[in-house]
């Protein structure tokens, strides 16, 4: 056993914290959605959607294309290979090429519209989250973080991708008590989860390998835990990489539309407002 500094627990007598729920989801293509608005995301809010998302070098890529959002965030961490990406954020919009290891943090407030398209000269693999937002971001302008590894805090073997976690904090602003981590460990290494306080929501997501956690898990599972906010001990049974979300409970009621989630009929009918005044403006520059 190699256990990380940051455990202070011997990962032989792991916490058996209840697992409530345990899927693989639906799987289309290079594309497993997990959880969706209608589905686990009510259990999970403020985390609402996640996809993970392969492709072997030389195949077929996931192909995005050029799509909307409204009221939420999307978060997407690429584990392996490359995707580039393109924006309307701001006056100009963003574009650009996301590296392994990279984060792409998307606010689409009150409508904005953004694609991404994986680099298949290599192995791609990685996960896209949707995150729900409270009714004073819901409608704010829109706008787009992009880190490079280099930018991305570490605890031991997790990356701090949103929120705080062990005195580290992410660059990409939080929109509400949420800690979302990246971790990656080696066959028979240990880790211990110490959730921040007032977190009763926490799941994981195998993005490749097997671990127990303290039942084995292996690429593409998803588990969510009961509401106890008490600590999880992993165990490594293979080099392992999978994404973990904690946070406080989302108290409000999910609106939704086509690529949109807010908290009221209201709010949703201005966002999908501000989706098609966005639209308007990228047909007249010919890039929709």
């Amino acid at each position: 056993m190699r256990p990380y500094a940051t455990s202070t627990m011997n990962a032989r007598t792991p916490l058996h914290r209840s697992i409530v729920h345990r899927t693989r989801g639906s799987t289309h293509g290079p594309i497993t959605r997990l959880v969706s608005p209608s589905d686990l995301g009510q259990v999970l809010k403020p985390f609402i959607f996640l996809d993970r998302f392969e492709a072997p070098a030389g195949g077929q890529p996931p192909q995005f294309g050029m799509h909307p959002h409204s009221g939420l965030a999307t978060l997407t961490y690429l584990i392996s290979g490359q995707a580039g990406y393109e924006d309307t954020t701001g006056e100009h919009g963003a574009r650009g090429t996301l590296p392994t290891g990279g984060v792409e943090w998307m606010m689409a407030g009150g409508g904005v519209w953004h694609t991404g398209s994986p680099i298949n000269t290599e192995r791609v693999l990685g996960f896209q989250l949707w995150v729900a937002m409270p009714p004073e971001l819901e409608l704010a302008t829109a706008h787009s973080i992009y880190l490079g590894p280099d930018s991305v805090p570490t605890v031991g073997p997790a990356r701090v991708l949103l929120g705080s976690y062990g005195g580290q904090t992410s660059p990409i602003p939080a929109p509400s008590d949420v800690t979302y981590l990246a971790v990656h460990l080696k066959a028979g290494e240990t880790w211990r989860f110490e959730p921040p306080a007032g977190h009763s929501v926490a799941w994981l997501a195998v993005g490749e390998g097997a671990l127990a956690a303290p039942t084995t898990l292996s690429t593409g599972d998803l588990i969510a835990f009961d509401a106890s906010g008490d600590p999880v001990a992993f165990e490594a049974q293979t080099d392992t990489a999978f994404v973990l979300g904690s946070g406080v409970l989302h108290p409000h009621d999910l609106f939704m539309g086509p690529y949109s989630v807010h908290t009221s009929a209201e709010t949703l009918r201005q966002g999908q407002a501000g989706i098609r005044a966005r639209a308007q403006l990228l047909r007249q520059q010919g890039r929709l």
